[in-house]
């Protein structure tokens, strides 16, 4: 008692969320980036928003609504034992393929910049990918963990994971989302990796999607456009090198300490969807380049909590399910700054916990959330120093 009484009001925080189970160092990193997102996707919004709605707080407003939620799922998540997705494996599997099939069969799908990706139900929209991407990895995390060393065999390890994604993936391609399907793809081979797939199997399985891969590039001229203007996007500064031209020259123009939140210049309509998918050029403008190190910065420090847990882990469904859900927080990072940066062909992927969008937001959070409960289960490994101690 006399240590707490003289802990600081935010040290009294912090060790009263540490005896709840939550770990901060994973915690205060999302909290800070929801944070960071509310404001820069205001920031960039404000007069997309006045013009389209009448309304500069029209974003802001939704993304706070998002957050809010966003938290509730967190704790909520982090109060529910992990070991109860095992049984909701197959059904979440099932939901998943009925709402991805829905966007296609029912009067509920909803296009919107050329693809049908959404779900909406009155003035809410919805991402069935991003909840396709949950449902994948609780389900590959639980037959991992079953088939244990079997899991070498062909029939049993790679076969049936195969099978599962590809009716995922061909869902996915319809609507047309390429970069979903992409970090879908990414995520089941590390799980296979992980959970001890033959390399030949994964390997032959890579070498064999790649003629699918040209096809479905070769097939779809936008792909084609996309993927010349990557290689030189200032040979097409009014088509298709337009997005990645006002991308680099937002974060040119931030330098090192950014024009300041509010000042930045491309989001003024010369970037196309800055609160979105280039909200990272948006913070490249306006905060410098000390600002997208200290995003940058959170983000690793998530990671690397996401896969300590990951190995600490015991039990092998929690630690498959750490790791995919590490791996696809990852994946997304990666690939958008990617894109921003151009370093990647650009694909329309949101920047988790801080793009516009409660799809995106709140799937992202659950992942946090269902981390957090493996962190603070029971079925850990207890790492001693040299003395047992």
């Amino acid at each position: 008692m006399t240590e707490n009484r003289l802990m600081q009001p935010s040290d009294q925080a912090v060790f009263r969320l540490q005896k709840a189970g939550y770990d901060v160092m994973l915690l205060f990193p999302v909290l800070f980036l929801v944070g960071i997102g509310i404001v820069m996707i205001y920031s960039a919004s404000s007069a997309l928003a006045l013009k389209k709605f009448g309304n500069d707080l029209f974003f802001l407003k939704k993304q706070g609504i998002f957050a809010l939620m966003g938290i509730v799922a967190l704790v909520a998540c982090r109060n529910v034992p992990y070991h109860w997705y095992r049984s909701l494996a197959y059904p979440l599997v099932v939901l998943a393929l009925v709402l991805l099939a829905a966007i296609h069969v029912t009067p509920w799908g909803f296009s919107a910049g050329g693809s049908a990706r959404w779900l909406r139900f009155g003035s809410v929209s919805f991402q069935p990918s991003e909840f396709a991407r949950l449902a994948l990895v609780i389900y590959l995390a639980y037959s991992l963990s079953k088939k244990g060393d079997s899991v070498r065999e062909f029939s049993v390890g790679f076969l049936p994971h195969a099978l599962i994604f590809s009716v995922f993936a061909l869902l996915i391609l319809c609507e047309p989302d390429f970069g979903s399907a992409v970090i879908l793809g990414a995520v089941t081979w590390v799980m296979l990796f992980i959970g001890g797939v033959r390399l030949v199997h994964l390997s032959s399985a890579f070498i064999l999607v790649l003629p699918a891969s040209y096809f479905l590039m070769m097939d779809a001229q936008y792909r084609i456009r996309r993927l010349v203007s990557f290689m030189n996007p200032w040979a097409y500064p009014k088509d298709d090198g337009y997005q990645i031209i006002h991308s680099l020259l937002a974060f040119g123009s931030g330098g090192i300490w950014g024009v300041g939140i509010g000042n930045g210049y491309q989001k003024l309509f010369y970037l196309p969807e800055p609160h979105t998918d280039f909200i990272f050029s948006i913070v490249g403008e306006e905060l410098g380049l000390w600002g997208v190190l200290f995003i940058l910065g959170l983000y690793v420090l998530i990671l690397w909590r996401g896969t300590r847990i990951a190995k600490k882990t015991v039990d092998p469904f929690g630690a498959y399910l750490a790791a995919g859900l590490t791996v696809a927080i990852g994946l997304q990072v990666c690939i958008n700054m990617g894109v921003t940066l151009g370093l990647l062909p650009t694909k329309g992927l949101a920047l988790p916990f801080l793009s516009y969008g409660g799809s995106s937001l709140l799937l992202n959070m659950v992942s946090i959330g269902i981390l957090m409960n493996i962190d603070a289960s029971p079925n850990k490994l207890i790492v001693t120093g040299r003395n047992g101690r």
